[in-house]
């Protein structure tokens, strides 16, 4: 996916984000269930591509599908992917698949952070999915099966439990939607995807800091106080020494890079180390 499909996806994920710690797994079964629809309707893709259409003649088409079958957030997200512009009728169907898992993913950050690490739960959940695949990896009867045409899909789906019957909640439904619904892809690589998404979220509790000198015992107590209370978590903090660093300290948390050059966010934690 890029171009215009690319800034449309980001676009929903940033919107959707505010929603994802306290959203319920069922928004995600939601979510993969209007796939199902959407992925079953070559008419409907095409309606929702169409450019001569507008945002709101779109919208208004998911939510007369959706409209009392869904709950209020899986309808609001799915009828403002559908207000976006795709540059082809399969991108919004990845899109909705990405952030259906996204949720999925989300639930088990947010039950991690509940145990005392969000990023616990998301390795957790990595592991399970690295489980799934390692099995069906390891037998070629298990990877026929898992995508005989003729095997119903629940048939699919059971299998698929079996093989990891105690991986988590939102592990089995992700692996559930890789068995039943690959969208042309094999199930093991659909589960590889999933877990590439979650291996990115977990990125957002990790801080790696870049000092220009080692810091004391004391000096990374503050450090990790601080850079908890800034991004509001329970950050793992990885300390790298730069002797070249120009600015003293330099923090990367997920996607964000923030240096000494931004004075709003970092000049009281040097002020602290510097004590």
């Amino acid at each position: 996916m890029a171009g215009v499909s690319s800034e449309s996806l980001k676009a929903a994920l940033a919107e959707v984000e505010p929603k994802l710690p306290t959203a319920p797994l069922s928004l995600a079964n939601e979510l993969f269930g209007t796939l199902e629809a959407l992925d079953g309707s070559a008419g409907l893709r095409r309606a929702l591509t169409d450019p001569s259409r507008s945002a709101e003649e779109k919208s208004g088409l998911i939510r007369g599908l959706l409209a009392g079958k869904v709950s209020a957030d899986a309808e609001q997200i799915a009828s403002s992917l559908a207000s976006s512009r795709w540059a082809d009728s399969r991108d919004i169907g990845d899109a909705l698949e990405t952030i259906a898992a996204t949720v999925a993913i989300a639930v088990a950050e947010s039950k991690g952070a509940a145990a005392g690490g969000g990023a616990s739960g998301l390795e957790a959940l990595e592991n399970d999915l690295f489980a799934f695949n390692t099995v069906v990896g390891s037998s070629h009867e298990l990877q026929r099966a898992l995508v005989e045409p003729a095997a119903a899909p629940q048939q699919k789906a059971d299998l698929a439990r079996k093989l990891v019957p105690n991986a988590s909640e939102e592990a089995q439904l992700l692996i559930r939607q890789a068995v039943v619904a690959p969208r042309g892809v094999k199930p093991a690589k659909l589960v590889e995807r999933f877990a590439e998404l979650a291996a990115k979220r977990q990125e957002r509790w990790i801080a790696t800091v870049e000092v220009t000198r080692p810091l004391t015992e004391e000096q990374q107590a503050r450090l990790q106080a601080g850079l908890n209370a800034l991004y509001g978590r329970e950050l793992k903090v990885n300390i790298a020494v730069d002797p070249e660093l120009i600015g003293g300290i330099r923090v990367k948390v997920g996607d964000e890079v923030v240096d000494a050059s931004m004075l709003t966010k970092l000049g009281e934690l040097r002020r602290k180390l510097a004590s």
